[in-house]
């Protein structure tokens, strides 16, 4: 978007403005873009690791929510934005739910489903994944067209969303019996579960 662009990236912004035939941001020499793109992916691969052990050792329930709050924290940040700095919080926050959401929910489903429809669970997932890719696309699509320079803002704010039901969903779900059994809990209550 170009007001994001032009906000936080002026440099970029004038460079691609002058050579009319380039919209790739891989094309450019920019250090802080850079820094920019990979906050998400860089604290997403981190929190990974962290976040199995976390899993483990408090449960599904809590990295799920754990998950939702880093991404409505990213979202806000991201969204209130007035310098690069809050920008980049607020990809690394991303990338931190990220990390705790693509490790703790894939493994309570796997937990939860019933064993004949495990699998099909587990692609649903992935599916609601590249479902969701879709929809920030259309959203970032939809955003890029408003008036005034601020649609970034909105596209950025609207990651909330999804986070908020994830978050607020996962209070209400039961613990997964494997959980139960790993954090030493009483096995009469694992044993209702089942």
């Amino acid at each position: 978007m170009d007001a994001f662009l032009r906000k936080f990236f002026p440099e970029v912004y004038q460079q691609m403005k002058a050579d009319t035939g380039v919209s790739n941001y891989c094309r450019f020499n920019s250090q802080l873009l850079t820094a920019f793109t990979s906050s998400l992916y860089v604290s997403g691969l981190v929190t990974m690791f962290l976040a199995s052990s976390v899993t483990a050792r408090y449960g599904r329930r809590p990295s799920m929510v754990v998950a939702g709050t880093a991404i409505i924290a990213g979202a806000t940040f991201g969204a209130a934005a007035v310098d690069l700095p809050m920008v980049i919080l607020g990809r690394a926050l991303l990338g931190i739910g990220l990390g705790f959401g693509n490790q703790a929910v894939p493994l309570y489903l796997s937990e939860m489903a019933p064993p004949s429809l495990r699998g099909g669970f587990s692609n649903g997932f992935q599916l609601c994944v590249g479902l969701g890719s879709l929809a920030a696309q259309l959203v970032n699509f939809g955003t890029e067209k408003i008036n005034g320079g601020w649609g970034w803002r909105v596209s950025l704010a609207v990651t909330a969303v999804p986070a908020g039901l994830l978050t607020v969903g996962a209070l209400f779900l039961p613990e997964t019996p494997n959980s139960l059994v790993q954090q030493g809990k009483d096995h009469h209550r694992v044993r209702v579960l089942l």
